[in-house]
């Protein structure tokens, strides 16, 4: 099967992310991709006041746009993922979503690790603006089986094994991984989530410079459960389309069977640790 991870410089201008993001969609469209990823906050990416007037509900023009494009080209697209305003909540989800290609909304995620953390000299709260998911989320995509998850989730394994155990052979990543972090640890988590795994990862990030502080790293990429990079684009927009072959996969499972020589009944897990000890 063939995807694609799309790569943009976003801003909160919705109009401006919007045009970019369809025309990236129809050149992946024309390279034969039948499955395409846009990334995090692509329809604007902004501070969190910002972000709350310019949130949508899921049939809001944000979604539909994507609807259409996924209908009209006959691909399924990840819709990175968009500031959702979800009924009888005080805050917005950080919410992607899985459209067929027929148009249909076939699955939602709502990140569920808020990225409250102090990088780059800068402090990022995305709590204070953002509710946290709760549910784990994974459709089927033609032969895939695709698990969805955002950015930050990408350093917590624990999901990324869920989801393999529940049957994901691949798994979206729609980043705003910033440069500071991005550097060091985003082609290392990337291709560690797909080793430790056994699946292929499809990262589409933000690049470059957004106002008030917003630095994105950039280097979208496509990896195999080998953790071999398939494509990647490193700065500037643009996309990225590889072809999965799932008889790789299941080979890469059975010469190397590591999910299933796992050894539940002796993993115990320990007591809650603080961010401080």
């Amino acid at each position: 099967m063939r995807v694609a991870a799309i790569q943009l410089n976003s801003s909160d201008e919705v109009d401006r992310n919007l045009e970019g993001a369809e025309r990236m969609v129809r050149s992946a469209a024309a390279a034969g991709a039948e499955l395409v990823v846009l990334p995090e906050k692509w329809s604007a990416l902004a501070p969190g006041a910002v972000l709350r007037e310019l949130a949508e509900p899921l049939d809001g023009p944000i979604v539909t746009a994507c609807r259409e494009w996924a209908g009209g080209l006959g691909v399924s697209l990840v819709a990175g993922s968009f500031s959702e305003r979800v009924p009888g909540r005080e805050l917005l989800a950080n919410t992607s979503v899985l459209i067929d290609a027929g148009g249909e909304i076939a699955a939602v995620y709502r990140k569920i690790h808020m990225f409250d953390v102090d990088v780059g000299g800068v402090a990022y709260r995305e709590s204070e603006h953002e509710q946290a998911g709760e549910e784990i989320v994974s459709a089927k995509v033609g032969p895939l089986d695709l698990g969805l998850t955002i950015c930050y989730d990408l350093r917590f394994p624990e999901l990324y094994r869920i989801l393999a155990l529940r049957g994901a052979t691949a798994v979206t990543v729609p980043s705003a991984f910033t440069t500071a972090t991005g550097r060091d640890h985003w082609q290392i988590l990337v291709r560690a989530r797909a080793i430790e795994n056994q699946l292929f990862v499809i990262a589409a990030n933000q690049t470059g410079t957004a106002a008030p502080q917003f630095d994105s790293w950039g280097h979208s990429m496509i990896v195999d459960p080998w953790g071999r990079v398939l494509a990647a684009i490193d700065e500037g927009e643009g996309h990225v389309v590889a072809d999965l072959d799932l008889e790789d996969l299941a080979a890469i499972r059975e010469r190397l069977p590591s999910l299933a020589s796992r050894r539940a009944a002796a993993y115990r897990w320990p007591e809650e640790v603080s961010a401080h000890a």
